[in-house]
């Protein structure tokens, strides 16, 4: 049972990051749900473990604590020839948001906006997982290249070279399907 100290460390340091967290497990898993039980679980292990954390980066150390459970819960529940698919419901909030904050454009410039969205959700949703969790690190929860090395337990120059080719990768992918869409338009 976790005492008074370790409670309030653990309110300073990992409630903070409670929302990269989320996002981090959510494209992991490829749904919110799931997403939602390896943030929990990590939280359970982010109590245990609070009193191991040193100097650094909190939020990279709550990112690698989900990170990992991730990894751990996905070996556990989820063959390896699973292709798994993006949960849709999570946009539905930020498409609302971002409709409230477009209210004056026109509702072309909307749809042609949301469409650009989704494509660019289902591009990342198809990035292999080693890509996919470095772009997300970095272009979603906006950590350093030093900040995302700690997580993934990667070299700055491995993550900079992964960066570039998700980065690469998501370009070809978008292209592909915009080239497609037109072909069949």
């Amino acid at each position: 049972m976790a005492d008074e100290r370790q409670r309030q460390q653990f309110a300073e340091v990992v409630l903070p990051h409670l929302d990269a967290a989320l996002s981090l497990a959510r494209w992991l898993t490829g749904s919110l749900a799931d997403g939602e039980d390896v943030v929990q679980e990590a939280c359970i292990r982010a109590l245990a473990g609070i009193g191991t954390l040193r100097d650094g980066s909190p939020r990279a150390w709550v990112l690698t604590i989900v990170r990992n459970t991730a990894f751990s819960w996905l070996r556990k529940n989820r063959p390896k020839a699973l292709v798994v698919t993006d949960d849709d419901s999570v946009f539905e909030a930020a498409d609302l948001a971002s409709m409230d904050r477009g209210a004056t454009q026109n509702p072309e410039a909307l749809l042609i906006a949301k469409a650009d969205a989704d494509l660019l959700n289902s591009a990342i949703a198809a990035l292999p997982l080693n890509f996919k969790e470095i772009l997300v690190l970095r272009e979603i929860d906006g950590l350093s290249y030093r900040e995302i090395a700690e997580v993934v337990s990667l070299p700055i120059g491995t993550v900079m070279s992964r960066l570039s080719r998700a980065r690469k990768l998501l370009i070809v992918t978008i292209g592909r399907s915009r080239n497609e869409a037109q072909g069949a338009a």
